[in-house]
């Protein structure tokens, strides 16, 4: 968030907002101390039941959509990192992200729709993953999850987390949101195993980004 509190305030300009999703079942009380701390200047909200993702059908965080001026989205992505990042030492050192993504949005708010980063309408529309009836059922029992655990029922809740994780085994959102109720969290060694899972069988962990360096 510092990183691109930075960015926000080196474009500086009042047509460009940018809007920062936390999604986390711990709500408030779990996201509203990382934003305190980075004390960003742009807008903040906490999505709670994984709405945005639900909406788009993103697989993981970060991901983000460009919204022009008319409301249309103008590109689409996964995976849009404002830097890359580096996290473990020695053999459990990993490295993610790119640097190509600032510029771009850069260029964007500069040049709008003249912007070569700016994608056709078809080219939106294919970048969105399209839901299958098992998705939106494993949305909808990740959402009811998230309601037991708000009134106590951690049993019913992590039994409806489950059905949704088998339903939609590819999100990886579910899965990371359920390792921050472990000791180790989202970014632990069980992440870490299931990224090098991903590599290893050539699985998107994110699309690639369709920007040059």
């Amino acid at each position: 968030m510092p990183v691109w509190q930075r960015i926000y305030e080196e474009i500086n300009d009042p047509d460009f907002v940018i809007i920062c999703a936390a999604q986390d079942t711990g709500g408030e009380a779990a996201a509203g101390p990382i934003f305190d701390a980075a004390n960003p200047t742009y807008i903040q909200v906490v999505d709670e039941n994984h709405q945005i993702s639900s909406a788009f059908n993103f697989v993981n965080v970060p991901s983000a959509a460009w919204i022009d001026e008319e409301g249309r989205i103008v590109r689409i992505d996964e995976g849009t990192y404002a830097k890359i990042h580096a996290i473990g030492e020695g053999e459990q050192a990993i490295t993610f992200g790119n640097d190509v993504y600032e510029p771009a949005l850069k260029d964007w708010v500069a040049n709008g729709a003249d912007s070569v980063h700016v994608q056709s309408a078809a080219t939106v529309a294919g970048n969105i993953r399209q839901h299958s009836k098992e998705q939106e059922q494993a949305d909808a029992a990740f959402c009811l999850g998230n309601l037991f655990r708000r009134h106590g029922q951690d049993v019913k809740a992590d039994q409806y987390w489950e059905v949704a994780r088998a339903l939609n085994p590819d999100s990886v959102n579910f899965i990371r949101q359920n390792l921050t109720l472990t000791e180790e969290g989202s970014a632990g060694e069980q992440f870490r195993a299931m990224r090098s899972n991903f590599e290893r069988t050539g699985t998107d962990y994110y699309r690639p980004l369709d920007i040059k360096n």
